[in-house]
């Protein structure tokens, strides 16, 4: 099954999108910020990976640049998953590189629905 790096800074959000995944049969791993995000992402080499924005230090529009930006980690999807809902927000996001973006919170038909479309 495939393998999903979640990285939120807020463990209620993270906790939310892993029982979602994993009720699906999704494997998951977490890191807590974008800094560690983009460690696992090269580490783990997930199939996908769920970035929330807001976060200290590398925010999530900064780390999927990275991510995507990346020889070792470019071919892996990023959904960037926010309480930011402008189009502004969500066209940026975009132009980092990932493929995707949700708004916080996040639905379970509406996630799984973009993971499936992602990555199968």
């Amino acid at each position: 099954m495939a393998h999903i790096l979640i990285v939120d800074d807020s463990p209620t959000d993270a906790y939310l999108v892993k029982n979602i995944l994993e009720s699906q049969g999704y494997q998951t791993s977490e890191a807590s910020n974008g800094e560690e995000g983009i460690q696992k992402a090269k580490e783990i080499k997930p199939n996908l990976i769920i970035m929330d924005v807001v976060m200290p230090g590398l925010n999530g529009f900064q780390a999927t640049r990275k991510i995507t930006k990346s020889e070792e980690t470019k071919s892996i999807p990023v959904i960037i998953v926010s309480s930011k809902d402008m189009e502004s927000d969500r066209a940026w996001g975009l132009m980092q590189g990932a493929k995707e973006f949700l708004v916080k919170p996040v639905k379970q038909a509406e996630l799984l629905a973009t993971v499936k479309k992602l990555i199968g």
